[in-house]
């Protein structure tokens, strides 16, 4: 049995290869850095969400004092609007529309790594989001660069955010090379990892950017007021309403790691990182939660990593795992290994591979009903009521879970 299942999971994973090497560069993380709750039934239609973007760009630079926007801003505004109307689907004739719930009572923050060249690209993505949930909560969200923002990206950000927008710069020690890297043999592991064709096998800012996410984003002063976090990345598109308080779910649920999408990782970027993790474990065994979920990302027992991995760009996580003991163990003892550098450890295994081993397994949330589109996958609700009682503008034939090289646990 073992045998067998060990060679499906080689089989998923050589056919996931193909996929990942066809997708090339497409495959990004979504920036220019290289169980259902109950449907609420309203009588309103909802209004139109193109025009609603429209008027929250003009009330905001209104607010800002009536600048004009630039040429970056106007082509954000118009694809906010294209984007909150493409999110509104179908669904805008539907009987049942969105929540009557208004303002969210939890401590928490959407949080986005991003550049000033995202304006675009995130504000779609906004767009999507503050129509199909954040209209109803209005929960803060904050931008994270390694540069200052320019004026232009935050004035049209902050129109679009029926929450507060934060924008903070990340310290130069959460994207820089640490004292103990040696950075010649970085850089000719970057040049090995081009020769084979790695995806972003040769980028820096890659590598700064999945360290950054996998041990940092959390500690940044903007986050330390809050609780929980939903990640998002620009391009991003949400197909479904979400009719009830994501955060609040996980507050009342006791729930620290929320998911939509699982795959497996490309495993020449990370060839030495479960040996690293095993080692890990034997020096500090009490990290390691009894009811893990070690099973899901391990075939043999924990004798070798099948690669199975949540896809980061979409999490809903509680911030108190991350800053933690345990984690804040694993983290340091991966960095000191120099794994980000030397080979071109992602944050989604390095975040998976801690979920999996620092938690119990109940504490894990699959979003189901979250309709989620990230290049090239596709999360959307396979049952037609659920599809129908949230207006989902998906087709669930696209569905990535029950693919071929899908890793749903």
């Amino acid at each position: 049995m073992a045998s067998s299942r060990s060679n499906a999971r080689l089989i998923r994973f050589g056919i996931f290869a193909l996929v990942l090497i066809f997708c090339g560069y497409i495959l990004t993380k979504g920036s220019s850095y290289p169980a259902v709750s109950p449907v609420q039934n309203v009588a309103n239609t909802p209004p139109n969400p193109a025009q609603e973007a429209k008027k929250a760009v003009e009330k905001g630079i209104a607010n800002a004092g009536g600048a004009a926007l630039g040429g970056g801003a106007q082509k954000a505004l118009n694809n906010a609007a294209a984007g909150a109307g493409a999110g509104a689907g179908a669904g805008a004739g539907a009987a049942a529309g969105a929540s009557t719930a208004k303002g969210g009572k939890v401590k928490a923050a959407f949080v986005t790594l991003a550049r000033n060249s995202d304006l675009n690209g995130l504000s779609e993505s906004i767009g999507y989001i503050e129509n199909r949930f954040n209209k109803n909560y209005h929960y803060d969200w904050v931008f994270l660069n390694d540069e200052p923002f320019s004026e232009d990206f935050k004035k049209a950000i902050s129109a679009l955010t029926s929450g507060t927008a934060k924008f903070g710069v990340i310290p130069e020690e959460h994207w820089s090379y640490p004292s103990w890297i040696d950075k010649e043999k970085a850089a000719l592991s970057r040049e090995a990892m081009v020769q084979k064709q790695v995806i972003y096998g040769g980028s820096e800012s890659y590598r700064h950017m999945c360290r950054f996410e996998s041990g940092f984003f959390y500690r940044h002063e903007l986050m330390a007021e809050y609780e929980y976090y939903w990640r998002v990345e620009p391009d991003i598109k949400i197909f479904c309403d979400i009719d009830y308080d994501v955060f609040q779910y996980m507050k009342d649920n006791d729930k620290w790691y929320g998911w939509t999408i699982s795959l497996p990782e490309y495993k020449e970027t990370i060839p030495t990182l479960w040996e690293t993790t095993k080692n890990f474990m034997k020096e500090y065994p009490q990290y390691v939660d009894p009811k893990n979920n070690l099973a899901w990302i391990s075939d043999d027992n924990g004798e070798s990593y099948n690669g199975c991995h949540f896809w980061s760009n979409f999490e809903v996580g509680k911030l108190d795992f991350w800053r933690g003991e345990a984690y804040s163990k694993y983290f340091d003892y991966l960095d000191k290994s120099g794994g980000f550098f030397y080979e071109r450890w992602g944050d989604a295994p390095v975040h998976s591979i801690a979920a999996s081993l620092l938690m119990p397994k109940s504490k894990l949330q699959y979003f189901h009903d979250v309709g989620y589109f990230h290049v090239p996958f596709t999360n959307c609700p396979v049952d037609e009521a659920t599809r129908l009682a949230k207006n989902c503008a998906c087709e669930p034939e696209k569905d990535f879970t029950w693919r071929g090289y899908s890793m749903y646990p």
